[in-house]
């Protein structure tokens, strides 16, 4: 991995991103309100939640008095929250399609943050997960929940009750009147008396696209107001709309999961895909711009966000034409480091080794709880430099998802016994047992990280030959030139492919026609 290191859990910096409006100027219900912290959420006092079954059935009674004789309203959902013992039930709940929230739906906001942990639950335990279920859900054996609530949501009632007459916004309204939140209710234009979310998500680059903002690629985008919750991805250029529409004043949060299948965390200690709150906004949607100055721990998830979406998206038939990471790949962001690895450990590739434990200490529980995929060392990199690591290190994965753990096993142990036994040497001396693994990988991975960088950002594609002394990704670099595709060259990186010897004999056998070529290529390195 790229100057690879084993250093887990350095927590974020806690800062605050403002985004109050000016003295002068009128807030916009586009804008977030008030100023955001990052650290954990404090919470205020409960409140009485307006869709639970028995106060939508008061307020329907307010608002319909001749209905009076109707049917009763019964549960179209349960608020319930969850206690996972582990990430595997964690990961199951998320696969039963629930949306998680690590704080309570029906509490007010003292002040606003990304996360929480309930103090019942110990400082080191995956703290209750809060959700909302339809009453038809099977909830998953072994995992303990609680049922909190019995609620209605009118666009979740069957489909015989749902064109009787009934203004059911208004009756929403009334509810939060009856239950003393009349506060969150929003003055909407038009005379509409709700509204659907919807706004865009921007970053800058300053090194692309004439440093124009450009748009927060598939990332997943939430907002509730008590138990109603509304979730939509961004499209490629930062759009988002939701499909539910509400009558108040959500509160608005990016959650670092995108649609191409990777999350980008942690937040605190053990949440798999961070959270970026946004605050409170009005039910129209939020747009909102990071830049690095600003917010730049959201600055940093929005870069690596935006080039593992990129290179997802590229990895296809037509253009690069090779393999794309394996599904449900975990980003950890390491702010205080300039290092970055793809131990693939979330995946299987986990390494039982005396160097490994000694070298983790008092962190490998931690990692052994929630193992990463790919770590991203942040340290003062900008938007590009940011590009550049992951590119590096989703190339890796490319690489993984074809040969798999028997490969890596090797390959982590090399890098990792160079960088604890011979102290910060990035990649030994290329003698040790694996070091040919490393030789193939690390080359693959240089090359394509200097030709993706190149493609977007200009310039030449960088030698790095003087830099490594003993492997050289130029060679991949003359092949590409010469007319080698990336999948082509990707082709040759088969299992058996274990050193540079190996992979000059693979090449040879798939391309005889380049012999020449090929042959002078490694003649040029003396390889």
């Amino acid at each position: 991995m790229k100057k690879f290191v084993w250093i887990a859990l350095l927590f974020p910096l806690l800062v605050a991103c403002n985004h109050e409006a000016a003295p002068e100027e009128q807030p916009s219900n586009r804008t977030p309100e008030g100023e955001l912290y990052h650290d954990m959420i404090q919470l205020g006092e409960k409140l009485d939640d307006p869709y639970t079954v028995a106060n939508m059935q008061k307020a329907l009674a307010s608002v319909y008095p001749t209905k009076a004789d109707r049917a009763p309203l019964s549960a179209t959902d349960y608020y319930v929250r969850f206690l996972p013992q582990d990430d595997d039930q964690l990961q199951q709940l998320k696969e039963d399609g629930l949306y998680l929230m690590d704080h309570p739906m029906d509490y007010s906001i003292l002040r606003e943050g990304d996360y929480y942990q309930d103090p019942e639950v110990g400082e080191n335990d995956i703290t209750w997960q809060y959700a909302v279920v339809p009453v038809d859900f099977a909830f998953p054996d072994g995992i303990r929940y609680e049922l909190l609530d019995e609620c209605f949501l009118s666009e979740h009632q069957a489909a015989s009750k749902a064109d009787d007459g009934v203004d059911w916004n208004l009756v929403e309204q009334e509810a939060f009147r009856l239950t003393g939140n009349e506060d969150l209710l929003e003055t909407l234009t038009k005379g509409s008396t709700s509204a659907t979310p919807e706004g865009r998500i921007t970053v800058e680059d300053p090194g692309y696209c004439d440093g124009k903002p450009i748009g927060v690629s598939g990332i997943m985008v939430a907002c509730n107001i008590f138990v109603r919750i509304g979730i939509a991805y961004t499209d490629r250029d930062g759009y988002y709309k939701m499909k539910t529409s509400f009558s108040g004043t959500p509160r608005y949060r990016v959650v670092c999961k995108n649609e191409k299948g990777f999350n980008i965390g942690f937040n605190f200690i053990l949440v798999p895909a961070s959270v970026f709150t946004l605050g409170k906004a009005g039910p129209e949607g939020v747009d909102f711009h990071v830049t690095q100055e600003e917010c730049p721990i959201f600055f940093r998830r929005c870069a690596v966000n935006n080039a593992a979406y990129d290179y997802y998206s590229r990895c296809t038939r037509d253009d690069l034409d090779i393999a794309p990471p394996p599904a449900d790949l975990r980003f950890w962001i390491l702010d205080g480091l300039k290092c970055s690895s793809a131990s693939m450990l979330h995946h299987g590739a986990f390494l039982e080794d005396s160097i490994l434990k000694d070298y983790l200490g008092i962190y490998m529980s931690l990692v052994e709880l929630f193992l990463p995929d790919i770590t991203i060392g942040a340290k003062e990199q900008d938007y590009e430099g940011i590009y550049g690591s992951v590119i590096h290190e989703l190339a890796h994965a490319s690489h993984y998802a074809k040969v798999g753990n028997n490969y890596w096993a090797p390959y982590i142990k090399y890098v990792l016994q160079c960088f604890v036994l011979e102290g910060w040497s990035m990649y030994g001396s290329g003698t040790k047992d694996g070091a040919g693994y490393c030789e193939v990988s690390e080359m693959w991975s240089y090359f394509m990280e200097a030709s993706l960088r190149k493609e977007r950002y200009g310039g030449t594609i960088t030698s790095y030959g003087n830099s490594f002394v003993w492997f050289y990704p130029d060679i991949f670099t003359y092949l590409y030139e010469r007319g080698l595709s990336y999948g082509q060259l990707f082709k040759a990186l088969t299992e058996e492919v274990a050193g540079v010897d190996d992979l000059k004999e693979s090449l040879l056998e798939l391309y005889p026609h380049m012999d020449d070529a090929i042959e002078q290529t490694f003649a040029y390195f003396d390889k």
